[in-house]
């Protein structure tokens, strides 16, 4: 259903259902890969559900996330922007389905005068503003805090409270060691705020995790609102 996503969502039925028939709707499995480094771009995708992570990724591979994607936005925006690639990675953390699109007929088939045309502008600068609000996060928050908001903007993406999740996955998109995520993790568990078991996180109190958070996952969950027109929270 093209409803799920919320840009979709947002525009003319007679506008969707054309842009709708321009693609597919494939699903994307864990880790599935949809864009990578200095490649050709060459879909763009609208998550219905599940759950894409957009890497930075340095010269000695380490990867760090700059930004989460799900059935508020899409994945590709730089191909609408004019861009053949990009020296990032995106992919799966959560699966799910989405409407896959080819670049080059998106490119032509949205136009200027179009509603997600101009509503992909402004998707534009709530994606730069959550990427730009990670990166201060990264600089200034504890790792219980960042751990914290990355739980909860999974938790907005995804249909229920629980969601894979592996220790190793998340110290990898938080750009820390493994056991500092261990750490964090046992004492959220403790708190009662997660259950972990397994691989699987579930999310026990959403209030009590917010309030672990910091200010980063607020700020981006209103700026949405503001200017794509739905919070990506429950």
């Amino acid at each position: 259903m093209p409803e799920r996503n919320a840009l979709l969502a947002a525009i003319g039925r007679a506008e969707r259902s054309r842009i709708v028939s321009l693609g597919e709707v494939v699903h994307l499995g864990l880790k599935d890969v949809v864009y990578e480094i200095n490649r050709p771009l060459q879909h763009v995708y609208f998550p219905q559900s599940g759950v894409l992570s957009l890497i930075t990724v340095l010269e000695n591979g380490t990867g760090v996330e700059v930004a989460t994607v799900g059935n508020e936005g899409m994945v590709g925006l730089p191909a609408f922007l004019g861009a053949r690639s990009i020296p990032g990675r995106a992919f799966a953390q959560v699966p799910g389905e989405a409407l896959r699109l080819k670049a080059t007929t998106f490119r032509e088939q949205v136009r200027p005068d179009d509603a997600l045309h101009d509503l992909l502008h402004r998707y534009a600068q709530a994606l730069f503003n959550q990427i730009s609000w990670s990166v201060a996060c990264l600089r200034q928050h504890s790792i219980e805090q960042r751990c914290a908001r990355w739980l909860l903007m999974t938790h907005d993406r995804v249909a229920g409270a629980r969601f894979p999740l592996t220790q190793d996955f998340l110290a990898q998109m938080l750009g820390v060691r493994r056991a500092s995520v261990s750490g964090v993790a046992s004492r959220l568990q403790r708190a009662g705020l997660i259950r972990y078991v397994r691989g699987v996180i579930t999310i026990r109190d959403r209030k009590g995790l917010e309030k672990k958070s910091c200010e980063c996952y607020r700020i981006v969950r209103e700026e949405y609102r503001r200017l794509v027109g739905r919070a990506t929270t429950r």
